[in-house]
């Protein structure tokens, strides 16, 4: 989720909290503490992705440095699925980090569709590729609206897509839905 704009945000808070409050160990991956995520605790967790200052790189890399902390915090967390919100670069990072842990476990990837990461950015025909790429190999997809729910089957013809209103009881149903659950 983007921690600072926009509903990827909001709805990533909630739903944490949410599952928090039904006795989830909740952890929030990113480059900042989300602003709705207002009390870090006993089940709920902040691992801030760390950026590398690197002369070689114009613009740092934070999709590979965002999946080498999931993997890390998978791995050392046991966690039961990574639930991201917005296609790109969230949920090809989760993949990555996913496949780079797998034979050690396999950690399933839900993804969360907001709006313009489908109909914005994920239609620009430079990034509609890695999109796809990226929802066909998540283990469920959800979207906010029917609309974009839609919209994303036009694109991306997407397995196992559904439209969820961020609540705790979608991401336990997507968790129990994927493989080896």
């Amino acid at each position: 989720m983007y921690p600072t704009y926009g509903g990827s945000g909001i709805v990533g808070s909630e739903l944490g909290r949410d599952l928090a409050a039904r006795g989830h160990n909740v952890h929030f991956i990113s480059s900042v503490l989300p602003t709705r995520v207002t009390e870090l605790g006993e089940r709920v967790h902040f691992h801030e992705v760390e950026m590398m200052s690197y002369p070689l790189f114009e613009h740092q890399p934070y999709d590979l440095a965002l999946a080498t902390k999931m993997a890390t915090v998978a791995r050392a967390e046991r966690l039961d699925l990574l639930h991201v919100h917005y296609a790109i670069p969230h949920s090809i990072s989760a993949i990555l980090a996913r496949e780079s842990i797998k034979q050690k476990r396999y950690v399933p990837v839900i993804t969360t569709l907001h709006g313009t990461d489908i109909t914005l950015v994920g239609a620009d025909r430079s990034y509609l590729p890695i999109t796809r790429y990226g929802l066909q190999q998540s283990d469920g997809v959800t979207a906010v609206s029917k609309f974009l729910k839609q919209a994303t089957i036009e694109t991306s013809p997407v397995r196992n897509l559904s439209v969820s209103c961020g609540t705790a009881r979608t991401a336990e149903t997507a968790s129990r839905k994927a493989p080896g659950k």
